[in-house]
């Protein structure tokens, strides 16, 4: 079932772009939308197939490939990769109905959507190192093209330096694999923990370093953040979406992957450096957000800040922060991609992004209302207002690492109050006031353009009410990953008293006091 995820979108891709016969562009479209509708609904049918309760791989697919080599084509998916893969295609599904309608090339367009989603699909489910390398930079060249052809005036500058740094994360990414595997003796590229935790902590620390250079301009974090805000602004709407709401991911998910639970002896030891990596990245994007005058720089500047949260539940390593950790992307993913969405609205309507330009954008008769409401209720969530999914993620990362890293908690918690400043400042400038005289006579906003960032937005309201409904996914494979630290279990809950303490799976020194009472 998985490879139907890869293979699916390759012959779509392939059909779209090369029949023979001349098609018309909305019929392109709605042949595109089908596609991504299919692959969604595939990925539902994965889920009723896929038990929640069990820890271990699922719905796994081996097939030897290149036996000389070592390489396998190895699938399979757990409580860690399977929300993302939910999330991917729920997102792709959006970018394909949300794209413009008049959009040049579009057989081009569909097809390299299409085979980005093959290839970040593919990546999500390797269980071998160089197959998840090989989709890791194959999903490299449909998004620099998707950025490089339909972006905005600079995008051949963005798109460049886009590729530049990421080819620096896969070169690094790629040293580090071949490093594991050599260094370990083992016989394959498969994913095996336990061979990789018998090597030094020395040669560790080495490889964990090419991990976190990797991860780190991927996800992206300071001071490898600053090919994100090009790209973005450069990018069309569709495009940031997928950009900021899955191919992020793709970095904090390699770092929880092979970095936490690979190199487990090494991460206990950067640790400390790394929570206080999350909290310097979670602070300085909130702060360059604040001087930002263009909307979606503004949004590009929050994915910076939002992302160090990720790595701060990552750098505690307990069931709890690790369970955050999941929630938190899943929660970024949907509220950046309904900030983008709307910012695309805003700027295909008035032609502009300034700040200083844009005023009124509520006014119920001549503005964008319903817009500017969407876009309030994604800030909202941003900041970590109850009721919505941003609030449920950010206390549970918040509350899993205090404990175990109390000062860069701290501050990644100022950052989250500076979300709130400068989104107000956005919502304030934007849309409250009159009605500027330079986008007066709006053009009507189609349904087309409303309807994908109204359904996000419930998804938003709905997990953030019943977050069960999310966390169900994942919780068994983070109780399995750190057995001895499971406080929200509920094993043994009424022998524990205030005062007594409990230790991180990876830091047996550092004590975790129980912070709540039991009768």
């Amino acid at each position: 079932m998985l490879s139907v995820l890869i293979w699916g979108p390759v012959l779509g891709a392939a059909a779209i772009a090369f029949w023979p016969a001349e098609i018309k562009p909305e019929t392109l479209r709605k042949l595109a939308i089908a596609l991504g509708l299919f692959l969604l609904g595939w990925t539902v049918a994965i889920a009723l197939q896929f038990n929640p309760h069990l820890s271990q791989l699922q719905l796994t697919e081996f097939v030897p490939w290149l036996e000389a080599l070592g390489l396998t084509y190895h699938l399979g998916i757990d409580g860690l990769s399977f929300p993302l893969i939910l999330l991917h295609s729920l997102l792709t599904f959006v970018s394909i109905a949300s794209s413009d309608r008049q959009i040049q090339r579009p057989r081009l367009y569909y097809a390299l959507l299409l085979l980005l989603n093959s290839c970040v699909s593919g990546a999500f489910c390797s269980q071998d190192y160089l197959l998840f390398f090989l989709f890791y930079e194959l999903e490299l060249i449909p998004l620099y093209l998707l950025i490089a052809i339909w972006g905005g005036k600079r995008r051949g500058y963005a798109a460049t330096k886009f590729l530049m740094y990421t080819a620096v994360s896969g070169i690094a990414l790629l040293a580090s694999f071949l490093g594991i595997t050599w260094l370990s003796g083992a016989s394959t590229f498969s994913y095996d923990p336990a061979i990789a935790q018998t090597l030094p902590l020395g040669t560790q620390l080495i490889l964990l370093g090419g991990l976190l250079l990797a991860f780190g301009i991927k996800i992206p974090l300071v001071p490898f953040h600053t090919w994100l805000p090009d790209a973005h602004v450069e990018a069309s709407a569709p495009i940031s979406v997928l950009l900021a709401g899955v191919l992020l991911k793709l970095g904090t998910y390699g770092l929880l992957k092979f970095g936490l639970l690979l190199l487990p002896d090494a991460w206990s030891f950067l640790a400390p450096g790394l929570a206080v990596w999350a909290a310097v990245s979670a602070i300085y994007g909130a702060l360059s957000a604040i001087a930002q005058t263009d909307m979606k720089k503004m949004v590009a500047f929050s994915s910076v800040a939002h992302m160090g949260y990720i790595l701060l539940a990552g750098a505690t390593a307990t069931s709890l922060s690790f369970l955050a950790a999941i929630v938190q992307m899943v929660s970024h993913g949907l509220i950046s991609a309904v900030l983008f969405l709307v910012v695309g609205v805003v700027y295909k309507k008035t032609g502009t992004r300034d700040l200083n330009i844009l005023k009124g954008l509520l006014n119920p008769e001549r503005g964008l209302p319903l817009i500017g409401s969407l876009m309030i209720m994604g800030v909202m969530a941003s900041a970590g207002i109850p009721g919505m999914i941003g609030f449920v993620s950010e206390f549970l990362v918040f509350w899993s690492s205090f404990p175990t890293f109390p000062i860069p908690t701290l501050i990644c918690m100022v950052g989250t109050g500076l979300t709130a400043v400068y989104y107000l400042l956005l919502v304030n400038r934007t849309f409250f006031g009159r009605l500027s005289e330079v986008v007066q006579n709006l053009p009507p906003v189609q349904w087309s353009d409303r309807i994908p960032a109204i359904a996000l937005t419930l998804l938003i309201v709905f997990f953030g009410l019943f977050p069960s409904t999310l966390v169900q996914w994942s919780e068994a494979t983070s109780t399995a990953m750190f057995p001895s630290n499971t406080i929200l279990s509920g094993e043994d809950t009424g022998t524990r008293r205030h005062g007594d303490t409990e230790h991180s799976a990876l830091f047996p020194y550092y004590p975790l006091p129980i912070t709540y009472f039991t009768p």
